[in-house]
């Protein structure tokens, strides 16, 4: 982790650069895998004046080819997204709006997070899977055919699917084929209805249970709930199956890897990865400043979240900030010591971020209630797509009454010191709205809490750069160092 502050000056100057191209997709194939003719129509059928392709990393060789195709049956202008400002699989819509895009087109994998502002049209890269292989492997891992087995697959094998069930299901009558729910990709899209629509929405369609979440749809059997079935994935690992597994951590996951042809039963100890998260949750529940990283721009209600998330930590008596930087890495949270924990605003995917090489742990918002809400407890339901969390959703908790609540004294887990948690009688009585720090304390003005990023900054033995105007002694101008930072000439010798 120290490679990413400081190296060896001579190890730097040495070292090489490995790079790997790869070959441009034939012609003929950019067709079927881009899929030219829908997105065409998509195009010309909405009549698009202004529209955005974003493209992740790996399929950016192609987009020069895919923009000439476009071009050449549309009368668009098309923008080319490199470089988005988050994750590759979250749209990209303030980069759209900054070229006046009428709408998106969206290559490659993607998290199927709902989107609120422009039209779209979501375009899979088609992966070559080897279907007889696939089938076979299935049978192999369930011998029984009386089975319950739901078949969840990564958006880039989607095109397999129906010829996949048309193998199976005569032999499984219990198999279950999960659907994309594409509804909100469409130019003449409907208005979203006021508030937050629930993401795991369940109802009934002829007595059978129907389970829509992370841009999908299952159908389950009357009386059969998810953790009664079986998962077969099919896709590498990944975000994508980290957060099925995490999700609906009381199935069993089975999964096909197209790559190498091969199925295999997962051995990952969920209960294991849970414990880990809940590590992070004692350290939110210690921290005293927390900061609030806003990790995608794209994803709908991430506003409503954000505020919902600052009343819980003001309600925890904690002190909150808000921080945008695009990707995260470990040099940028590294500038800011104040803050004990953050917090991660991304879609479902993104939002399980692995901290152990991050100096301050990052937790996800529904870990930040537990840790903040006296109301929510800890169990083994686990939530990553934060809009489950707001007013309306399926795991939402209301947080307690600011007036009853009060403070709590408990111990932690961590340091074995107590700790307090929640506001003071002074502390609820001032407006949540209120943005001083001060309260009405016996009649006077005081300060309500210590624990703060400037109070945190006035401890620290250096503040940056001060002017210190009349205290610097003038001198003259003196010749400064020569050569480049990393080895200046003379250095290291004595003067």
């Amino acid at each position: 982790m120290t490679d990413a502050f400081s190296s060896n000056s001579e190890a730097v100057l040495q070292r090489g650069v490995d790079v790997t191209s790869r070959r441009d997709t034939p012609s003929e194939d950019i067709e079927e895998q881009y899929q030219i003719r829908k997105t065409c129509d998509f195009i010309n059928h909405n009549g698009f004046q202004k529209v955005a392709l974003q493209f992740p990393d790996e399929v950016l060789v192609d987009s020069v080819p895919i923009a000439i195709e476009l071009e050449r049956h549309t009368s668009a202008k098309l923008f080319i997204l490199g470089d988005t400002s988050y994750g590759s699989c979250c749209v990209d819509e303030v980069a759209a709006e900054h070229v006046g895009a009428d709408c998106i087109v969206h290559y490659g994998r993607t998290c199927l997070s709902p989107t609120t502002r422009l039209p779209l049209l979501y375009v899979f890269q088609r992966r070559p899977v080897d279907l007889e292989k696939c089938a076979a492997a299935f049978r192999d891992l369930y011998p029984d055919t009386q089975s319950h087995v739901v078949v969840l697959y990564d958006v880039n094998y989607a095109h397999i699917i129906d010829d996949l069930q048309a193998l199976l299901a005569p032999d499984y009558p219990n198999m279950v084929t999960s659907t994309l729910l594409l509804d909100h990709c469409h130019g003449n899209r409907e208005q979203p209805s006021e508030g937050p629509e629930d993401p795991s929405e369940s109802d009934r369609e002829d007595g059978c249970r129907v389970v829509r979440q992370f841009g999908r749809r299952l159908v389950l059997k009357a009386g059969l709930g998810l953790q009664d079935y079986a998962v077969y994935f099919i896709g590498p690992e990944g975000a994508a199956l980290r957060n099925f597994m995490m999700t609906w951590n009381r199935c069993l996951f089975s999964t096909f890897q197209p790559s190498t042809a091969t199925g295999c039963a997962e051995s990952l100890s969920v209960n294991r990865a849970l414990m880990k998260r809940y590590y992070s949750i004692e350290r939110a529940k210690d921290a005293a400043v927390v900061g609030i990283l806003v990790g995608t721009l794209g994803v709908a209600d991430y506003l409503a979240i954000i505020q919902q998330l600052k009343e819980t930590i003001r309600r925890a008596g904690k002190k909150s900030y808000m921080f945008a930087m695009g990707k995260l890495n470990v040099a940028k949270l590294a500038n800011f010591l104040e803050i004990d924990v953050f917090v991660l605003i991304a879609c479902p995917e993104n939002s399980l971020l692995d901290s152990s090489d991050f100096y301050k742990p990052v937790v996800t918002p529904f870990e930040m209630e537990v840790a903040c809400n006296h109301n929510r407890e800890w169990s083994n339901d686990y939530v990553t797509d934060f809009r489950s969390l707001l007013p309306g959703g399926q795991s939402h908790v209301a947080l307690a009454n600011e007036q009853e609540a009060g403070e709590e004294t408990d111990v932690s887990l961590i340091t074995g010191a107590l700790r307090k948690q929640g506001l003071s009688c002074e502390e609820a009585a001032v407006p949540s709205t209120e943005p001083s720090s001060l309260v009405l304390r016996n009649q006077s003005l005081t300060v309500a809490n210590t624990n703060s990023a400037a109070g945190f900054l006035a401890g620290r033995s250096w503040q940056g750069l001060e002017r210190k105007l009349g205290e610097t002694p003038v001198v003259k101008a003196v010749e400064g160092r020569r050569g480049i930072a990393i080895a200046y000439e003379g250095e290291g010798k004595s003067s």
